[in-house]
């Protein structure tokens, strides 16, 4: 074999290599809807929303699974992809869903309520995310807290906190000690992304509100935004210095 045909081959074993490495190992896929395992117990659903401004959008959420009880964090977009994923729960994972956490009122977080309301599982807001919800004429969560709430499913507990305006004026985080692990939604970027959506937001207190998650959790593991790849911490830097105003 010549030395150029050598280093074809070479180029071809490298570029296949490369390409597995970069594939996203799915615990669920179709065409609405992809569940990727995130840890052992933790799956981010991607679903997508059409968006004049954007195009087709793909938003997270997030599952979290302890001793065959589930929570979800914001539903895909409509309701038919609640239903697979709800389905998927059931029949896979053997999981019961004791409730559905709304980050805050956009569709891309409450789209598909009504198929866990259908269900019989309970919902969980911000208060001002159930108002804004309300004038927005969209789907309106049930159980609505101030500032905190604490959730347990399988032994595990689950903190859900609005830490200060950012993205919308309600957004939330979800933090699962368990798993050291923040479910930031649309207020958290990922690395690289563009400010995106800004028609809600308050750019003047995002960096601030940032900077009190992490002083909060200074030992986070894992960090899932609305919208790209979870990471670490980086992505709390990175949105901080996205919105700083000085």
């Amino acid at each position: 074999m010549s030395l150029k045909n050598i280093n074809l081959l070479l180029f071809l074993i490298l570029f296949q290599l490369q390409c597995k490495s970069q594939k996203v190992d799915l615990a669920y896929t179709s065409e609405i809807l992809k569940i990727i395992p995130v840890s052992e117990n933790v799956f981010r659903h991607v679903s997508y929303l059409e968006t004049k401004d954007f195009g087709k959008v793909a938003c997270n959420g997030l599952i979290f699974i302890k001793n065959n009880e589930a929570v979800v964090f914001d539903t895909p977009t409509h309701d038919k992809e609640s239903e697979e994923l709800l389905a998927w729960l059931t029949n896979e994972k053997k999981a019961t869903v004791k409730a559905v956490v709304v980050n805050h009122f956009h569709i891309d977080c409450l789209g598909g309520l009504a198929a866990f309301h259908n269900h019989n599982i309970p919902s969980y807001a911000n208060e001002k995310t159930i108002e804004l919800a309300k004038k927005d004429n969209a789907n309106i969560p049930q159980e609505g807290f101030k500032l905190q709430n604490e959730l347990e499913i399988g032994g595990a507990t689950i903190m859900n906190k609005h830490f200060g305006e950012a993205h919308t004026k309600d957004n939330i985080i979800s933090y699962i000690p368990s798993e050291e692990l923040i479910y930031g939604g649309c207020m958290v970027k990922t690395v690289n992304a563009s400010k995106g959506n800004l028609e809600d937001a308050n750019v003047m207190e995002w960096s601030n509100t940032i900077q009190n998650i992490k002083k909060n959790f200074p030992n986070l593991k894992m960090v899932v935004p609305g919208h790209g790849k979870p990471g670490g911490i980086e992505l709390l830097d990175y949105t901080e210095e996205l919105f700083k105003t000085n």
